[in-house]
């Protein structure tokens, strides 16, 4: 009797296991595409387990098989499967990632809603645990624990405090140029510019994040370079839950030995530094020391304050935020002026003239205007992050869209930078001139321009990468003149951010 009782156990067991596998992979992924397409949007079918996994992969290898001509219409290279929904189904349509549906919209008002999310009905789309490596602390986290963190991280992206770091953008940038200038001996020379911008990105957050464990800070740089790659081959493939992350593969044994010395090292630096903090020495005027004034502040008047593997976790955002976002807006940026050599020439004359050969201070960097407008149209033209998404915490409607619970949205940032309906004819030509009027006279006051996010969860270090990016470039047009080398490929692709794919090879020229 006993064993016919634990063998009905077992049954039971089973048959719920195989139910909610089922209805996983099959029957809810089927219903969320009837419903969708019932709403008349259209989109790629569902195929079992992969969804369409297998074809974005294919595409995306297909695109990075090959440079593309020297132009700015890189959405087909990019995201050829994205781009290619949007040409195909139309302004809203929907894919498949595994068996999770994603539904992209290009549509700005729709977007204005999803960002001001003024029914609380959408969330920070959970990423692949893999991702979560590099891309967590706030940018990950929601509801009360995003408002917690946001209010303890705020004070140190005060504008007051960002002009102490000045001083740390200057040196870093300082070595950058008078390393390039012992590397031009003669007339000119060629250099890869994209790897000089990682070092250079990596070695300022490094100061303003952990001034003088800057060095530490270096060697946590380098080890997130080889996480982000080793997370780029993982999401190639379908993520399984409770089974993939556990896997004894030759990948992830080598994440975990990487992840584990990024939390060793950054560990190390903030026990260090609260010890100090403790006996009453004061606090340094870099991004560490400002987050931990402002956690002890937080936990003495509510104690509520983050535990160290969230100040950890915060560490970890500062630097893949604050170093990818700025070297790839250096770099193609610097791509973009070797490209219309016109305005490099605009930007050299405004340098020159508000500085001359002199420091880059505070007043004269916020006064920049023709510098200004070409950051922002390289940042509408090649966008850090080419895709932003939500996902929806409970039935939601945005528009006349009805957006069922768990449903991911997706934001094309990239595509909705270079659509001609929003932007013109001229959409995908560099015109730095339509942001002479500053964001909202060019984006028309509608959310059309979003490279740092947007809503209430717009990047908390935008202002400090536009800061940085502006002391370097200025630097750089001080000192030097500069083209495209003949050696250089125009490939952009996507490695967590938009990156050129085979570096950015320049003919340097002192000036």
């Amino acid at each position: 009797m006993g064993l016919l009782i634990l063998v009905g156990i077992c049954v039971v067991l089973v048959i719920s296991c195989v139910w909610k596998v089922l209805n996983w992979v099959w029957l809810k992924p089927k219903k969320l595409e009837k419903c969708l397409r019932q709403q008349g949007i259209s989109g790629r079918p569902y195929k079992f387990l992969q969804g369409n996994v297998k074809d974005l992969a294919s595409m995306m290898m297909e695109a990075r098989s090959k440079p593309m001509e020297l132009s700015h219409r890189i959405a087909a290279r990019v995201i050829p499967f994205t781009n290619q929904g949007v040409e195909k189904y139309g302004k809203i349509t929907f894919d498949w990632r595994g068996p999770k549906v994603r539904v992209n919209i290009m549509d700005p008002e729709l977007i204005r809603e999803v960002f001001s999310n003024k029914y609380h009905g959408f969330s920070k789309t959970k990423v692949n645990p893999y991702l979560k490596l590099i891309v967590t602390g706030l940018v990950s986290h929601d509801g009360d624990t995003w408002v917690k963190h946001r209010r303890i991280i705020n004070p140190a992206f005060h504008i007051e405090k960002l002009k102490l770091m000045l001083p740390a953008f200057h040196t870093c940038c300082s070595e950058l140029v008078s390393k390039w200038q012992k590397l031009v001996s003669g007339a000119s020379c060629e250099l890869d510019v994209w790897p000089e911008f990682q070092k250079l990105t990596a070695d300022v957050i490094s100061r303003a994040a952990f001034g003088n464990s800057y060095e530490q800070g270096g060697r946590i740089f380098q080890l997130q370079i080889q996480l982000a790659g080793l997370i780029m081959q993982a999401m190639q493939s379908v993520y399984i839950p409770g089974i993939s992350w556990y896997l004894p593969t030759k990948q992830n044994n080598k994440r975990m030995k990487i992840e584990g010395e990024i939390q060793s090292l950054l560990t190390d630096m903030i026990k260090k530094r609260e010890e100090a903090m403790k006996i009453g020495e004061s606090c340094d005027n870099d991004l560490l020391g400002l987050l931990l004034e402002s956690n002890l502040k937080e936990k003495n008047s509510k104690n509520v304050g983050m535990s160290i593997n969230e100040v950890i976790d915060e560490c970890k955002l500062f630097y893949f935020a604050g170093q990818e976002t700025t070297s790839t807006l250096l770099v193609w940026t610097m791509i973009v002026l070797s490209m219309h050599l016109d305005w490099q020439d605009k930007a050299r004359q405004e340098v020159l003239h508000l500085f001359g050969k002199d420091k880059p201070e505070f007043e004269g960097l916020n006064q920049l205007k023709t510098v200004t407008m070409i950051l922002y149209e390289v940042l509408r033209l090649y966008p850090p992050v080419v895709v932003v998404t939500r996902t929806a915490n409970r039935n939601v409607k945005i528009g006349e869209i009805y957006i069922p619970s768990g449903v991911e949205i997706g934001l094309p940032t990239l595509l909705l930078h270079h659509s001609h309906e929003l932007w013109g004819e001229d959409a995908d030509k560099f015109n730095p001139e339509r942001f002479s009027e500053g964001i909202s006279k060019a984006t028309k006051n509608q959310v059309t321009f979003m490279p740092f996010g947007g809503g209430p969860r717009i990047c908390i270090g935008q202002t400090f990468a536009l800061l940085e990016a502006k002391m370097a470039l200025v630097m750089i047009l001080q000192n030097f003149s500069f083209q495209l080398s003949p050696t250089y490929i125009h490939a952009p692709c996507v490695v967590l951010t938009l990156q050129p794919q085979h570096g950015a090879q320049l003919i340097l020229q002192k000036i």
